[in-house]
């Protein structure tokens, strides 16, 4: 099936029962077991194991990365987290040194006692990932489009050099979704998704979720299902319900993403005001070409820019916006801005300069125009 179909039937057997084409909430924490005691054979026996909204959510996620299985989480550092927790102690880690501040400061912070350790480069120069590996280098995580400066990594040629190592490669592939950019496709053993973002699409849910194909090692899954079961890190049936119909517009939402964010990047490349557009599908952008090599349909929804007058000059535009609204988090229906270095804090490597947008689905001119009008008042 083609992706528009899959995110609309896969995992969808409705409701046998009444009839109901779309599938029930089911709430229920507990599951009735046969009249001699028994566990009914593919019945649920506790939510924190398994609960029929999950299974069929994690089946979708599956289905849209091509993998061979989903394991869903309560938020994207959970789901993070459940990867490195599986890694064990004193493993290394090499980082993008643009990458999302919480997935470094995880390492640093809750697995320092651990003995696990990380090394940030610059995930474009292959060379560096080179010299950073060591004897416990474990895994290697590409953020592709990184956050929030928009490098792209070659996801090929970071895979051909981990393979020759025997190190793992994991894509966080949040920001150029499967509709963009499919990294099983490259090779890689794992993805993950913070699944409140472009997969929700409309910023009312919170979750996450690795996805697996065969090139995982199967200990490595198992112990990722099992920091998810047992930690109990699990999303809400509610949540489960909404992301699962959320689902269902992916593939009619994401390309609506990828035009307003290309004729805005466009416009905003052209004013005086705009030290630098962040935004690969430019082709004065210097990843623009590895960008069209691994990315179909587009050039997602993100982007950043250098505001010139440094950090108060930025904090300007972001409060002359009427329709944009300057929040965190992004993927959503609606677009969004923000200063990331104030909201990364003391772990910012973030230039004072820079904001992050998320561009929504509005119409183009609309944006255009707020824009226009919050840069011609600066």
């Amino acid at each position: 099936m083609k992706l528009e179909t899959l995110t609309i039937h896969t995992g969808n057997d409705g409701e046998p029962a009444t009839g109901a084409v779309i599938p029930p909430i089911i709430l229920s924490t507990t599951f009735e077991r046969a009249a001699d005691g028994t566990f009914v054979e593919g019945r649920d026996i506790y939510a924190r194991a398994s609960n029929p909204n999950r299974r069929m959510l994690e089946e979708k996620l599956a289905a849209l990365e091509g993998g061979t299985d989903a394991i869903a989480f309560s938020s994207g550092q959970a789901a993070t987290m459940s990867v490195f927790h599986a890694l064990g102690t004193n493993s290394h880690v090499i980082l993008p040194d643009d990458i999302y501040y919480g997935t470094r400061y995880m390492i640093e912070s809750l697995y320092e006692h651990w003995g696990m350790t990380c090394t940030a480069v610059d995930m474009t120069d292959i060379g560096q990932i080179k010299r950073a590996i060591r004897e416990n280098t474990r895994l290697i995580w590409v953020e592709t489009p990184s956050n929030p400066s928009l490098k792209i990594t070659d996801i090929q040629a970071v895979v051909k050099l981990a393979k020759a190592k025997n190190i793992l490669v994991g894509c966080d592939n949040t920001w150029a979704t499967p509709y963009f950019t499919r990294p099983f496709d490259f090779g890689v053993d794992i993805i993950m998704h913070s699944s409140t973002k472009y997969f929700g699409g409309h910023s009312d849910i919170l979750s996450g979720c690795i996805i697996v194909n065969d090139n995982c090692p199967p200990e490595l899954k198992a112990r990722i299902r099992n920091f998810q079961t047992t930690g109990g890190v699990i999303p809400s049936p509610f949540d489960c319900w909404l992301l699962f119909r959320s689902l269902s517009t992916f593939a009619v939402r994401m390309p609506v993403h990828a035009h307003n964010a290309m004729k805005l990047a466009m416009f905003l490349e052209g004013y005086p005001q705009i030290e630098k557009v962040n935004y690969p599908g430019l082709k004065s952008n210097e990843y623009h070409k590895v960008a069209r090599k691994q990315m179909s349909n587009g050039f997602g929804g993100m982007m950043s820019i250098l505001v010139k007058g440094g950090q108060e000059a930025a904090l300007k535009l972001t409060a002359n916006l009427k329709l944009v609204k300057h929040a965190t988090s992004l993927g959503g229906v609606e677009t969004l801005i923000e200063h990331r270095k104030s909201a990364e804090g003391a772990h910012s490597v973030s230039p004072d300069n820079l904001l992050r947008i998320s561009t929504g689905i509005e119409n183009i001119d609309d944006l255009l125009a707020d824009f226009r009008q919050a840069l011609e008042n600066l």
